[in-house]
């Protein structure tokens, strides 16, 4: 799971949730602010999980995919993904005009495909939902990760060749429309 994206509790300026613990099918997860240290972590982590479409897009560079993230890496706006008292992703999340974009959604491949991903996302979700912001997001064309989102309720608004660009708006803001 891989998301060129972003989001952050609006007013707060601090990552999503300190710590938020969950059961989920891969166990006890909690989210913690992210460290300095993690940075070179993380740009691992985003070099593997984005490799594969990357490649597909022909924009893999073994430097780049790594520079990106440190170039953007935010102890603020960032929560590191524990599973088992060990790293196993991390999201950002960074407040903007009108919406937070959700960026740097990754988890390390033994924990894709089981819950964690949903779990994680509806936690940053529901804290959007409760200041009633609109979250955005850049996801990369072909990625499984763009189904992730639009069962979370993600559309998306324009796309180009590499990249989508979706947003969700707030759940109470949605509902009204939806029932009309």
């Amino acid at each position: 799971m891989g998301v060129e994206a972003s989001a952050t509790e609006a007013g707060s300026g601090t990552a999503i949730p300190e710590r938020g613990a969950s059961a989920c099918t891969t166990g006890w997860w909690t989210l913690r602010s992210a460290t300095a240290a993690d940075v070179e972590v993380i740009a691992e982590l985003r070099a593997t999980v984005m490799r594969g479409d990357l490649e597909r897009l022909g924009r893999y560079d073994e430097h780049r995919v790594r520079q990106r993230l440190r170039d953007s890496f935010s102890t603020r706006h960032t929560s590191i993904v524990m599973v088992d008292d060990a790293l196993a992703g991390c999201i950002t999340v960074r407040p903007t005009e009108g919406r937070h974009w959700l960026e740097h959604f990754y988890l390390a491949p033994p924990h894709q495909g089981r819950g964690l991903g949903s779990a994680v996302l509806r936690t940053v979700l529901d804290r959007a939902d409760a200041q009633a912001v609109v979250v955005g997001l850049n996801v990369l064309q072909g990625s499984a990760a763009r189904r992730l989102y639009e069962r979370h309720g993600f559309v998306a608004e324009a796309e180009d060749p590499i990249d989508v660009l979706m947003s969700r708006p707030p759940s109470a803001v949605a509902r009204p429309a939806e029932q009309a």
